[in-house]
């Protein structure tokens, strides 16, 4: 008897592990998402849509899995683009971190990034000549900045700013003329310049979830695009 389950055992030790269950055929269980943990993907119907369904997954074992129905978000009022260019009102397509501060009008809803409450003074440059261009600056309250300005500084849109994340795009490195300022922000009700909007319900939710340590990454674009990573 004690051969017996000796052999039972070895044999046990050395048999191959079943098989995972394949992932479910979803948009994200195709994309490439490298050690991300958390995703967000905004998915257009095609590259002039002016909306999107935006959904957030984690990575449980070698799939993804949803955390959220389909929410309904504003994308740029040309599309997507994954040529995007400096003043083209076109949101980037394609796969991106998140910068490692979060910003807001509004004071810290609770996030697990870094937050910085706006405040006069506080800028995203947009001149792509600048040495400062796609960066966050603060200049003296009323004080002219050493940068060309094509928009009020940040604190002078309270909805859309109430509280952003910042799309890891254009930053690593920076390329003169890509584009600059992408986040994810608060709706305002229509298209934006080249950002992602969700209503503020849906984007606190987001912004509460996002964890840094799981490396979360935004995937941008249509079906196509998003295949195509």
């Amino acid at each position: 008897m004690k051969r017996s389950l000796l052999v039972a055992a070895a044999i046990a030790l050395w048999a191959p592990a079943p098989a995972q269950a394949a992932c479910q055929p979803t948009l994200a269980n195709q994309l490439e998402t490298g050690d991300a943990l958390q995703l967000v993907t905004v998915v257009a119907p095609s590259r002039t849509s002016t909306q999107a369904e935006l959904r957030l997954w984690r990575k449980r074992g070698e799939c993804w899995s949803a955390v959220t129905p389909a929410w309904r978000a504003w994308v740029g009022g040309r599309g997507v683009s994954p040529s995007k260019r400096e003043g083209d009102r076109k949101t980037p397509a394609g796969l991106f971190g998140f910068a490692s501060t979060m910003y807001g009008v509004a004071r810290n809803p609770g996030v697990r990034y870094r937050y910085h409450r706006i405040v006069c003074g506080d800028w995203w440059v947009e001149d792509p000549r600048s040495r400062w261009y796609n960066q966050f600056r603060h200049v003296r309250c009323g004080a002219k900045p050493p940068f060309t300005v094509v928009s009020d500084d940040m604190s002078r849109s309270p909805t859309a700013y109430r509280h952003l994340a910042v799309i890891d795009y254009n930053m690593r490195p920076t390329i003169p003329g890509r584009g600059s300022g992408i986040f994810l922000h608060a709706s305002t009700g229509r298209p934006t310049l080249g950002c992602v909007s969700l209503p503020v319900p849906q984007l606190l939710q987001v912004l509460r979830w996002l964890d840094p340590r799981r490396r979360p990454a935004i995937a941008i674009g249509t079906p196509t695009d998003l295949r195509a990573l």
